[in-house]
C-alpha cells in the first residue's frame, strides 16, 4: 500500500506500539502516516457501515484519521506527531453495533 523512500536522515527514532506491535519510526512523523505504512490493512473502518477508510486530506479537515491514542478515542492522527511509548488503536467497527437508522415521526 505505502512505502517509505529510501532517504536517510539524522532524526531520532522513536518505538511506539501499533495494535500491539512494536513499531520504530522517526521524530517528526505524525500518527496517520506511521499507521498508513505499519501493515497493508484498512487504517480502520467506519462505525455506521463498516467500510474501510484511511486519512484523505492529512490537514485535519477531512476527519478520516482517527485513532485511539493512548486509551483516547478519535484523535486526529494527520495532526498527532508520534511521541516515544505512544499506544496507538486503529478504530474498527464494533461487529455488533447497528448502522444508526433515522427515527420515524
Amino acid at each position: 500500500m505505502f512505502s517509505k523512500l529510501n532517504v536517510t536522515d539524522d532524526r531520532k527514532s522513536l518505538s511506539i506500539t501499533i495494535d500491539g506491535d512494536d513499531v520504530m519510526c522517526r521524530e517528526g512523523d505524525t500518527v496517520a502516516a506511521v499507521v498508513m505504512l505499519h501493515a497493508a490493512r484498512p487504517y480502520r473502518h467506519s462505525i455506521l457501515s463498516g467500510s474501510e477508510r484511511a486519512p484523505f486530506c492529512m490537514m485535519g479537515i477531512c476527519f478520516e484519521c482517527l485513532v485511539e491514542i493512548d486509551g483516547v478515542p478519535n484523535q486526529q492522527g494527520c495532526l498527532r506527531g508520534v511521541e516515544s511509548g505512544m499506544r496507538i488503536r486503529r478504530q474498527v467497527a464494533n461487529a455488533s453495533m447497528s448502522p444508526v437508522r433515522k427515527v420515524q415521526p
